[in-house]
Order: C-alpha cells, then structure tokens, then sequence
C-alpha cells in the first residue's frame, strides 16, 4: 500500500523515517586518473525502467597547453551505446534501462604519450540511479508540496525500491532453487543409471567367468 502524504508523520513513525533519511544520503562522485592513451570502464548492475542520470567532468592534465581529449561511451551488455560524446570536457547524460542489466560508461584517452612522463587526466563521474536520479525539488514545484510532504515522497519511493530489490532477490533465489532442484533430479537419475550399468557389468562378468571355467573344466 503506497503511503500518504498527511500533514505530520506520527509519533511511531518518526523513528523510522529518521533512520531511512539516514540510510539514504547523498551519494559521492568517483574521481580516478586516466592516463594518455588508456581506457578505463565502470560497470554497475541496474534494474528495469530504472532513470538514470550523471554528470562527468574530464580536467586538462597539470601543464599541459592542451586541453582534456577523452572519449565517453556508455553502453549495455548487448553493446547498445545509451550515451557518447567524443571529446568530452564536461556534460550531463540521462537514459532509463529498459532491463536489467549490466551498463558499462568507459572513458578512452586521446591524449598522446610522449617521450617524457605526461601527466594524467583527472576524470569525475557522478551517476545516480533510481531514487537518487529524480529530481525531488522540481516535482515539489510542480506540484505544491510541503517540504515534509517532499520528504514522504521520497521515503514512499526509497520503500518501493527496496520492495522491489527484495523481490528481485526472492524471483532470483526461487530461479536457482529450481536450478538446484533440477540438478540434483539430473544427478539422481545418473547415478542410478550408473548404478544399475555397474550391477549390469558386474552380473555379466560372473556369468562370463563361470562360463569360462566351466569350459576349462576348473569348476563344475
């Protein structure tokens, strides 16, 4: 059941919105060094019709007379390219995943290497999925809300969320529970089958052998 808007939360539920507004903060830009002629890629899983949005931007190396020369590709499993931009400085992208999937944002430099040491490029990606993508401020424009009403808003979407990764979890568990099952009903049924072939081998050699001595007269 989605949950209310009301104009104050109750006493019992206080609690627990403090700690989910807690759980829930902002999340911190990656920053890495990308050295000349080097490709380096970032994977994150994401579920379906999930919003994603993020910004990058790519720093000239320190006394370099050029500026930054980076490519930035983004891209699903299948190779599906969802954002690129050649000779990217600074920008901002936005897609919503039609699956779920693996998506790969990798940045490729352009910038020669030289005789002597060139300094790197310092890259700064900040991607947000889900919750973090949406911009509570201007739905709060749009449709008049109270800042605690803003705030019940994106607690309702945090829980729905997570409902929705705990579900996942429970169709993903039910999926290798009956691949287990499966296996172990494919293992049963070989070992039987094996089973019966060595009882079948094992039968025919003493019938064989006893034929065998009877013909040598060893046995009667």
């Amino acid at each position: 059941m989605p949950l209310q808007l009301p104009g104050r939360p109750r006493l019992g539920q206080a609690p627990l919105l403090l700690l989910l507004l807690l759980l829930v903060g902002p999340a911190r830009p990656i920053s890495f060094q990308l050295p000349g002629k080097a490709r380096k890629c970032l994977r994150e899983e994401i579920h379906r019709d999930t919003l994603v949005t993020g910004e990058y931007e790519i720093g000239a190396p320190p006394g370099s007379s050029t500026g930054p020369s980076a490519n930035l590709k983004i891209t699903d499993s299948a190779g599906h390219i969802l954002y690129a931009k050649e000779d990217a400085t600074k920008g901002k992208f936005a897609f919503t995943t039609e699956d779920y999937d693996m998506f790969e944002a990798c940045f490729e430099s352009k910038l020669p290497v030289g005789t002597g040491r060139m300094p790197d490029q310092l890259v700064i990606l900040d991607m947000k999925h889900g919750v973090e993508a949406k911009n509570y401020e201007e739905i709060a424009k749009v449709e008049k809300l109270k800042p605690l009403e803003v705030e019940l808003r994106r607690l309702e979407d945090l829980s729905e969320s997570i409902v929705n990764d705990f579900a996942y979890m429970k169709k993903r568990e039910e999926e290798m529970r009956d691949t287990n099952e499966s296996t172990n009903t494919r293992v049963l049924y070989f070992s039987i089958f094996s089973m019966c072939c060595l009882i079948g081998l094992a039968t025919w050699q003493v019938f064989y052998l006893r034929r065998f001595f009877k013909a040598k007269k060893l046995i009667e």
